[in-house]
C-alpha cells in the first residue's frame, strides 16, 4: 500500500473521468475529512478480489516494480472508469474489527463502574461487524477480556493500565448507517474486505471471522434522526451510544443537532437509567485516535487514552 499510495502521489495520472474527479474533488481529501485515496484504493482492491487480471499479477503477494505496478494501475484507471467512479460516490466503510478491541475496554469499565445491562447503539455502524463487539475475546498478556468463546481474537499491543474485571452483558445491540452493508450478501461482503490494505492478510482473517459471527443487520438512515427514536430512558440499563472513526463524516450540523440530543437526554438520566457516549475518533492528534467518554448523570468528560486507527495499539488510561 505504500508503495500504491506513493505512486498515486507522483506519478502522472492518464486522463479521463477517474483523474477528473480526483483532481478536480472539492473538500477535504485527507483522512481527516472525505479520506479520497482510501475511496480510490478501496475501489482498486474489490476489482482485484473479484477477479481483475492485471491488477491480480500485481497485488501481494505478488512483488513488482514500481513501473509495473504503475502500468497496471493507470491501465485500470482508465478501463474500469466507471466501476471507480462509482466507488468514488461513498465513503470509505473500514470497519475495522481491532477496533473492537476498545469497546470491549470501555464495556469492562463501564459494567464495573455501574454494574448494569448495556443497550448499545453504534453510528456508522457500516456493516456492524463491531456491533458484536462482546463476541470478542481481548489478549492483554496473560489477561483475556470478552467472551468465554470468543468468535475471534484480539491481540493489540497495550500500553497503560488494564481495564477492570467486569464482564458486560448487552441486553440489546442496534446500528444505522447511510449505506449499510449486509455481512451476508456477497456485494456487501466484498465492500467491507476492499478497505482492508491487501498486504495483511491478518486484517482479512479477522474481518471474515467477524462476518461470519455478524447476525445483527444495521439500519439504514440518517444517524441522528434514528438515534432520536432510542433516546428514551430503559431502567436499570446504561445506554452506550458509540462512535469508532465515523462521527468525522458527519456533517457539521448534523454533528451539532446529535450533540443537543444527547446532551437532553443526559440530563435526565440517572444512577438507574445512566447513558455513556464513547468516541474513538480523529481528533487531529499525532498519535491515533483520541478514546473520549461523556457520562451522565453528571456530564462527567473523560479521557481514556489513544488508540491505532486500526486498532494495532491501545494506550489506554482509567480515568
Amino acid at each position: 500500500m505504500g508503495q500504491l499510495i506513493g505512486l498515486l502521489a507522483t506519478r502522472e495520472w492518464p486522463a479521463g473521468k477517474v483523474r477528473d474527479r480526483v483532481f478536480g474533488w472539492q473538500g477535504d481529501l485527507s483522512p481527516r475529512g472525505q479520506s479520497v485515496t482510501l475511496r480510490l484504493t478501496g475501489a482498486l482492491h474489490a476489482l482485484r478480489l473479484k477477479g481483475h487480471e492485471s491488477l491480480d499479477a500485481v497485488y501481494p503477494p505478488a512483488q513488482v516494480t514500481d513501473d509495473v505496478l504503475w502500468n497496471a494501475v493507470s491501465d485500470t484507471l482508465v478501463s474500469d472508469a466507471d466501476t471507480i467512479d462509482r466507488w468514488l460516490d461513498s465513503a470509505p466503510q473500514t470497519n475495522e474489527v481491532r477496533r473492537a478491541a476498545t469497546l470491549i475496554a470501555i464495556g469492562h469499565w463501564l459494567t464495573d463502574r455501574f454494574g448494569l445491562p448495556i443497550r448499545t447503539s453504534e453510528l456508522g455502524a457500516s456493516g456492524g461487524l463491531n456491533l458484536h463487539w462482546d463476541a470478542y475475546g481481548l489478549a492483554i498478556g496473560d489477561h483475556i477480556y470478552g467472551a468465554q468463546t470468543p468468535a475471534l481474537a484480539l491481540t493489540p499491543t497495550w500500553e497503560g493500565p488494564l481495564p477492570p474485571i467486569a464482564t458486560p452483558v448487552v441486553a440489546e445491540r442496534a446500528g444505522v448507517d447511510l449505506n449499510p452493508l449486509d455481512p451476508t450478501n456477497p456485494d456487501d461482503a466484498l465492500r467491507l474486505r476492499a478497505y482492508l490494505w491487501p498486504d495483511q492478510p491478518h486484517r482479512m482473517d479477522l474481518t471474515l471471522a467477524a462476518i461470519k459471527a455478524a447476525t445483527t443487520r444495521v439500519a439504514g438512515g440518517d444517524g441522528v434522526d434514528w438515534l432520536k427514536t432510542r433516546m428514551a430512558h430503559v431502567p436499570g440499563q446504561l445506554h452506550m451510544i458509540y462512535t469508532t472513526v465515523a462521527w468525522q463524516y458527519f456533517p457539521p450540523e448534523k454533528q451539532a443537532e446529535g450533540i443537543a440530543l444527547i446532551e437532553a437526554a443526559g440530563a435526565s438520566a440517572t444512577k438507574d437509567t445512566p447513558l455513556a457516549w464513547f468516541g474513538m475518533e480523529n481528533d487531529g492528534g499525532e498519535r491515533g485516535a483520541a478514546l473520549t467518554l461523556r457520562l451522565w448523570p453528571g456530564d462527567l468528560r473523560l479521557d481514556f487514552g489513544r488508540a491505532d486507527f486500526h486498532g494495532r495499539w491501545v494506550a489506554w488510561r482509567n480515568p
